[in-house]
């Protein structure tokens, strides 16, 4: 059993190594590059309905370590009441990501856009901009699209803090900077109205858009309402590669005091794919199904040892691993990861634990950023008498009247240092927090009650379809 100093320390060694520049994750194979958010701005997706900016640069001198700068927080928590729209701020930047990754490869001529608009805003255009910074240098995209096309799109760098154009995009019509290569300029013959600009020019190789396209690439996304099968799990951890990597995952669970020994990916057996080709047979499916591959946890306890697979584990175990798979890349690249309910089955001290995986510059030497939502409050409070986070990293969402989400920050409280922040966060200080009808809220309960004790005689009078809960 570790105890919190031990736990600390273990973690603190899985993470402190040398990182290796070979990663063999797939987005390397599309030109990622390592680099921060800035801000991100977004305008008319779910419930954001109106313009709302999420700001990463710090708001104060608070460095993490003596004679550290970092150009962007590390670390940026959203909390807000359920159905506030927190999720919607992380599915806004993945929604972006998705689109520059794959409009090119999967938007059909004439085909339109998929998106999210507000409901009551569907033909009004969305729009998303991000703000970067990649090897010292700072970029600005973004783009705006209706339900058929891109609107507008546009890309600018600042190489020595001036705007430099690369490209400007108003319906089919482009624009470029005097430094534009050529090479860019021919490429717009093939860019379909549905398409961007920066998915084609990235997958035909231009240099000059390279480092903002492997920014969306390298960015990952976790959900717990999205739970990894197991064949994408046996594949992301071969596509990690490195055994050495998969010791880490191995470590990182015997540290969050899993009960978990080590693991292994079992293939399937001949005789076991036999017997599956046979039963597959029998009900007329494919024949020729691919060999499948298992995850098996070994648990030493007792003097004695067990095994069992992924679904067999707690809910918290499964989250905790599924977690490490997403956390590992991130910290070893620098990118980013947007994880929505960090928290989900996840104990108070392993959240603050891999919260802190991202704030300490040892084990994120790379600038990795971990940008997530959540409903434990007590993360805005101390674990074992240190801040869990920032007063710039903190950020709330609560519902308008008119239904939209609304997005501001903890400093637009002017907080102090020493405030109980959990506390005030309660107590409805800041906001966010759900406006309970407590009258309400007792009826329905003591009407359901009531319902429960009306004797039979008078249940038989209500007839089939009166039941309150019908």
């Amino acid at each position: 059993m570790f105890t919190g100093s031990t736990l600390g320390a273990a973690w603190f060694a899985i993470f402190r190594v040398d990182i290796p520049h070979d990663v063999g994750w797939e987005s390397l194979q599309e030109g990622v590059t390592g680099g921060m958010l800035l801000s991100f701005r977004v305008a008319n997706h779910r419930s954001l309905r109106e313009e709302q900016q999420l700001l990463l640069t710090p708001a104060y001198d608070e460095q993490d370590a003596p004679g550290e700068e970092r150009l962007a927080v590390p670390v940026v928590a959203i909390f807000g009441s359920n159905a506030s729209g927190k999720s919607n701020v992380l599915d806004a930047i993945r929604y972006m990501a998705y689109v520059v990754r794959w409009s090119f490869r999967e938007n059909e001529p004439g085909g339109g856009l998929r998106r999210n608009p507000f409901a009551l805003n569907g033909a009004e255009p969305s729009s998303y901009v991000v703000d970067l910074s990649i090897d010292g240098v700072r970029y600005t995209y973004g783009f705006a699209v209706d339900d058929a096309a891109v609107i507008e799109e546009w890309l600018y760098s600042y190489p020595l803090k001036r705007e430099r154009k690369i490209f400007e995009r108003n319906g089919s019509h482009f624009t470029y900077g005097v430094d534009t290569p050529d090479s860019i300029k021919s490429l717009q013959e093939l860019v379909e109205p549905n398409v961007l600009l920066l998915s084609v020019g990235a997958r035909a190789r231009q240099e000059i858009l390279r480092p903002v396209y492997g920014w969306f690439a390298a960015h990952r996304f976790r959900s717990p309402s999205v739970n990894m099968n197991r064949g994408v799990l046996t594949n992301k951890l071969g596509s990690l590669g490195a055994p050495e990597l998969q010791e880490r995952i191995a470590n990182l669970m015997r540290a969050a005091d899993t009960g978990i020994a080590d693991f292994e990916i079992v293939e399937e057996t001949d005789e076991e794919l036999a017997s599956r080709v046979a039963r597959r047979q029998r009900l007329g499916g494919d024949l020729t199904p691919q060999r499948q591959t298992r995850l098996l946890f070994r648990h030493v306890c007792g003097g004695g040892e067990f095994t069992l697979p992924l679904h067999e584990e707690s809910e918290g175990t499964q989250q905790m691993f599924q977690l490490a798979i997403s956390v590992l890349p991130v910290l070893e690249y620098g990118s980013v990861l947007l994880a929505d309910e960090l928290d989900a089955s996840l104990h108070t001290y392993l959240s603050a634990k891999l919260i802190q995986l991202f704030q300490d510059p040892v084990t994120n030497p790379r600038g990795a950023q971990l940008i997530f939502a959540t409903h434990d409050s007590a993360l805005l409070g101390r674990v074992q008498g240190r801040d869990v986070l920032r007063r710039d990293q903190i950020w709330f969402t609560e519902k308008s009247e008119d239904g939209g989400t609304q997005l501001f920050p903890l400093t637009d409280f002017k907080p102090r240092k020493e405030d109980n922040r959990e506390r005030r966060y309660l107590t409805g200080r800041y906001g966010a927090v759900p406006n309970v009808d407590d009258n309400l809220f007792m009826t329905a309960l003591a009407t359901r009650v009531d319902s429960e004790h009306v004797s039979p005689a008078a249940q038989g009078q209500q007839g089939p379809h009166t039941s309150i809960v019908d």
